[in-house]
């Protein structure tokens, strides 16, 4: 068996001083010689390693801030991470954890990820970490939420999909920076929305080149043979199957289904049936090759704020248009009981000139329950859009009048009295009525 090289070069000592660590494994434990980077090391990854616990002295990495153990075979999440005191982010992802105790959670928790596990119940120090503000969930047997979250007044983006919740606590939808959040496949959500596209049978496709893959499936560009009329070049997304940190790729494609077609929305123009593989997929408008997305995802250090390029810059009108077509394919959404769960500049895609844009992805979108609970999730919402107005808002090169105007929008927004916020269909008719 051959031995990982990046162990080999720590044990000759090659790696003093680095601040960043991945091991591949397969390890009966974590070397000793890790913590010979005590002084330096702040990110370790030891996903997939086959590890099944770490050791009682693990705290001696007290400049660790980023730790990743996805891909092993942990039932418990480990005590000795509570001993770390800068650690921020854990990511403990598909290892069969059904208990987390609450001394394991170190003090300046920001960013958990345990998606895809068999975890029923969380302790209530999870609610006692001041600084949680991305708290991924999915895939899981929960049934409740420790009350002390109520507490957690910067946590801002939460996944429970595919859980067990028969409901969500309403001060869940208080928390004054909660802007996205992901439900899908619980047992109060009911059955998927009912789809707005039709079948589309695979011998009526065919498929071209790659254009692009994420956690859920890989989109392709595609011919599309209709029964009746010319074939037309479309984007066709085959999905994995597999759990995602959003959710269920199933849910998904319901939930694009169900949106039916807007000028602002990728959509679905209809389902794929009797593929050769029995692969779920959706056709969906083939944008030109020209469109990109508005920014990149979240990195380690910014948790929950997208990465722009620095040279983006924006004109007045630009910056107005893309906020009124992602305000205006959102609002469709709220109106069709959807919540996107996901609003961010990188699921926005747009002309790269004139500001023409749509809202892309739908892994973390759920149904709304009706009335005035559905109005205060819409309301979360309005908060993601208000982060993206204000971005925007940033890249101008210039404040005129009218841009003043579009901040009074934003802090509305984003204001921390959820109840005081305006609907994203108030927002798309404040923002088409500006010049």
């Amino acid at each position: 068996m051959s031995v990982d090289p990046t162990l080999e070069k720590l044990r000759r000592g090659d790696l003093a001083g680095a601040r960043t660590l991945r091991l591949t494994g397969p390890l009966d434990a974590v070397p000793d010689e890790v913590f010979g980077l005590a002084d330096s090391l702040e990110r370790l990854d030891l996903s997939g390693c086959g590890l099944t616990t770490l050791p009682d002295d693990f705290g001696r990495l007290r400049r660790l801030r980023v730790l990743f153990c996805s891909g092993n075979r942990f039932e418990r999440l480990p005590p000795v991470l509570g001993d770390c005191p800068e650690l921020a982010q854990v990511g403990f992802r598909g290892t069969g954890l059904r208990e987390v105790p609450g001394e394991a959670l170190p003090p300046r928790l920001r960013w958990l990820t345990l998606t895809d596990n068999r975890i029923g119940q969380l302790p209530d120090a999870l609610g006692e970490r001041p600084e949680l503000q991305k708290l991924m969930l999915a895939g899981n047997a929960l049934t409740a939420l420790p009350t002390t979250l109520q507490g957690a007044k910067n946590l801002e983006l939460v996944r429970l999909s595919a859980n067990a919740f028969p409901s969500l606590p309403a001060w869940l939808a208080e928390l004054p920076r909660l802007a996205w959040i992901a439900w899908a496949g619980n047992l109060f959500e009911g059955g998927p929305a009912p789809a707005r596209a039709p079948d589309v049978p695979w011998e009526q496709l065919e498929p071209g080149a790659l254009l692009g893959e994420g956690a859920s499936g890989r989109i392709v560009s595609a011919l599309w043979h209709p029964p009746t009329g010319p074939a037309q070049a479309v984007a066709l997304k085959l999905f994995k199957g597999t759990m995602t940190s959003d959710g269920l790729p199933e849910r998904e494609m319901a939930a694009c289904l169900a949106a039916g077609r807007h000028p602002n929305l990728t959509g679905a123009l209809g389902q794929v049936v009797d593929h050769p593989d029995g692969a779920q997929g959706l056709l969906m408008p083939l944008l030109p090759s020209d469109w990109r997305v508005l920014a990149g995802p979240p990195s380690l250090e910014s948790c929950s704020r997208d990465i722009y390029d620095p040279a983006l810059r924006l004109g007045p009108a630009v910056a107005l248009r893309i906020a009124r077509d992602v305000a205006a394919g959102a609002a469709h959404l709220h109106a069709r009981g959807l919540l996107h769960g996901d609003l961010y500049a990188h699921n926005t895609l747009w002309d790269g000139d004139a500001g023409a844009a749509v809202l892309s992805d739908f892994g973390a979108a759920s149904r709304l329950p009706p009335g005035p609970q559905g109005a205060a999730w819409q309301r979360i919402e309005t908060r993601a859009f208000g982060l993206l107005l204000g971005e925007l808002l940033d890249r101008c090169a210039s404040e005129p009048e009218g841009i003043a105007r579009l901040r009074d929008l934003e802090r509305a927004c984003v204001q921390a009295d959820v109840a005081a916020r305006p609907l994203m269909a108030e927002m798309a008719q404040a923002l088409s009525d500006r010049p």
